[in-house]
């Protein structure tokens, strides 16, 4: 089976119903052509990059399905393309990583867990450097390096003129 993703801005002046009653009908339109909705993902309120129909914002949707071919494909960007609710939308089909990447992303293996382990490592960095350098033992602490010998330049040679040297 192939693996798609969808992802889709809606209008941000909807109401909330208008907004779930869209997403729906894009869910029950991939099911309707034999599709089976892997994942669905309501990213929210989000700002855009730039203006679109004079909208600074707008409603994320990441719909992630799967079918057996991609003949839904053309009927689902054409209905994206017609719905005014709909200010732009990108679909993806996902390779081998793309799928696993969003499975371990559902999971937590991706983000939150990893910012975790790197903030314990921070803390036990910083409880190491809070120690006081007064309680280490006599014995673990090191002799200062002996001083080196600076050898002293050379004098510099002097010119004489050649009256002084008749």
């Amino acid at each position: 089976m192939r693996q798609y993703e969808v992802t889709f801005i809606v209008d941000p002046v909807l109401s909330g119903d208008e907004i779930k009653s869209t997403a729906k009908t894009y869910q029950d339109m991939i099911v309707k052509e034999g599709g089976q909705i892997v994942h669905v993902d309501e990213l929210g309120l989000k700002q855009l990059a730039y203006s679109i129909n004079k909208r600074s914002s707008g409603i994320y949707f990441v719909i992630e399905w799967s079918i057996t071919d991609g003949t839904i494909i053309p009927k689902l960007e054409l209905a994206l393309r017609r719905d005014e609710r709909i200010m732009r939308f990108l679909t993806v089909k996902l390779d081998k990583y793309g799928v696993k990447y969003n499975d371990d992303k559902r999971k937590g293996l991706i983000g939150k867990v990893v910012k975790a382990k790197e903030k314990e490592e921070k803390k036990e960095a910083s409880r190491k450097s809070a120690k006081p350098a007064a309680t280490k033992p006599a014995a673990e602490a090191k002799p200062a390096p002996a001083p080196v010998p600076v050898a002293e330049p050379a004098p510099a040679p002097t010119i004489s003129s050649k009256s002084e040297e008749e």
